[in-house]
């Protein structure tokens, strides 16, 4: 895939850029290689002033930014800024609790003094998705860079002026050169970046088989690896929820970042008995969405950010419809220029469907019916993936079902499923391994070292 903005809402091609010669990837891999030993020298202090001045920088800058990734990837306006907003605030919360997380943990031992240390690793690479440009990269750095880590980003090929753009923020922010550095490379190019042995590590967000080979590069070398894939979302919904809010809500989870989102609500699991209200509210609400120019701030859906991905999710409707599905609602791609998919709706969609199946990309919604918390929490652990999962009740026998029962790296009752920089972010099975996010995700990187100094005899 070439390395270039398009404009997803025209099509329109915007910039392209050279791919990195073996030379100068060389070049990059030698300065974070020199930069290592400097940057995890420096006190822990200092390295989290960094992130804390990047921080600044992106709340500062946060319309530039916007633009950027909308202009490169599509999403509303609004949502861009708003991502810009939400990586400020990871920068902030590791400046602030990085040195407790990584504080030596002393161990009770008669006659010695012993205690677990917390060491950054080296150069780690990360390997970035297009559809959350910046929180994605961010939610990776903020801690790497806290911990003493050097980071090598191979980002999306469709997002190389979010890519650069990370580059010279951490620069503006006081970074030694070669801490934070952008590799303007193709998918080509990453086993031999990660099969180098001055790269410890990797990070990878993306599609499972992207997962698959990371992890097979990376096996092959005993490295360590965080993997973050894909989601195929339950929303369960009972008798006793607030349906008005669980509707709107619903909305909101499957549409956000024009449905582009591993953590996007993407199976509606509704009890039968208030299913038929629930599809005629959420039909409603959806029909309702305005689609159009991203850089609008009145837009709800934009573009996906290419048109095989709009092409991709418009086959996983046909083939759930030839399943069985029932249309409700759109179902086709909007005619004119750029990549847009019509708001789509389907009812009663059988479990062995691609809608259910499949992680859909896009503001696609399938909704099945249950006849009770065992069968919906059977349909939801029914997907190869595991990622986030929902559920709406106010029965709180079932409350706790949900919140043991669904197999997802993060439940969410009666609320939409979201990362936060206080908890643990990840997922099981298909979904990946590893952690980010919070205490635990700031550890992933770092050699956990036991340390006993005996007294002498």
């Amino acid at each position: 895939m070439p390395i270039q903005t398009v404009n997803p809402a025209t099509g329109e091609l915007i910039r392209s850029f050279p791919e990195l010669t073996p030379d100068e990837i060389e070049e990059k891999l030698a300065l974070a290689h020199r930069v290592a030993p400097v940057w995890r020298a420096t006190p822990i202090e200092q390295r989290c002033e960094v992130v804390r001045r990047a921080g600044q920088i992106l709340e500062r800058r946060k319309q530039d930014y916007g633009r950027i990734m909308t202009l490169e990837m599509g999403k509303p306006i609004a949502s861009a800024i708003a991502e810009a907003v939400k990586c400020a605030t990871v920068c902030a919360y590791y400046a602030e609790h990085a040195p407790q997380f990584l504080a030596d943990e002393p161990v009770a031992a008669k006659n010695e003094r012993s205690f677990v240390a917390f060491e950054p690793l080296g150069v780690v690479l990360a390997v970035m998705p297009w559809n959350f440009p910046f929180w994605q990269v961010m939610r990776f750095a903020a801690p790497a860079l806290c911990a003493g880590n050097v980071g090598l980003l191979k980002h999306a090929s469709n997002v190389p002026e979010c890519a650069l753009a990370l580059e010279q923020l951490f620069e503006e922010a006081g970074a030694p050169g070669g801490v934070f550095q952008t590799l303007l490379i193709g998918s080509g190019a990453v086993e031999g970046v990660l099969s180098d042995p001055r790269v410890a590590a990797a990070t990878l967000t993306g599609s499972e088989g992207a997962g698959r080979s990371v992890a097979s590069i990376a096996g092959q070398h005993i490295k360590k690896t965080v993997l973050e894939l894909g989601g195929s979302d339950p929303f369960i919904v009972m008798p006793s929820a607030d349906l008005d809010a669980a509707v709107q809500t619903a909305v909101t989870a499957r549409t956000i970042n024009n449905g582009q989102s591993c953590i996007a609500a993407k199976r509606f699991i509704v009890h039968d008995s208030i299913a038929d209200r629930f599809i005629e509210r959420f039909v409603e609400r959806m029909r309702s969405l305005v689609v159009g120019d991203p850089m609008d701030e009145h837009t709800n859906i934009g573009p996906l950010a290419t048109a095989q991905i709009r092409d991709d999710l418009h086959d996983q409707v046909l083939r759930s419809v030839n399943a069985g599905a029932r249309l409700m609602l759109g179902g086709a791609p909007r005619g004119g220029a750029g990549y847009y998919y019509e708001p789509t709706v389907l009812a009663d969609v059988p479990r062995h469907a691609a809608a259910m199946r499949e992680e859909t990309f896009g503001p696609v919604a399938a909704i099945a019916r249950a006849r009770d918390v065992d069968e919906a929490i059977a349909i939801a652990n029914d997907t190869p993936f595991g990622l986030g999962a929902a559920a709406w009740t106010r029965d709180a026998n079932e409350i706790e079902r949900f919140a043991r029962g669904l197999a997802a790296g993060c439940v969410f009752i009666n609320g939409m499923v979201a990362s936060d920089a206080r908890f643990p972010f990840g997922g099981v099975k298909a979904s990946g391994y590893g952690r980010e996010l919070s205490g635990f995700g700031i550890r992933e990187f770092v050699n956990i070292k036991s340390i006993r100094i005996f007294a002498e005899r």
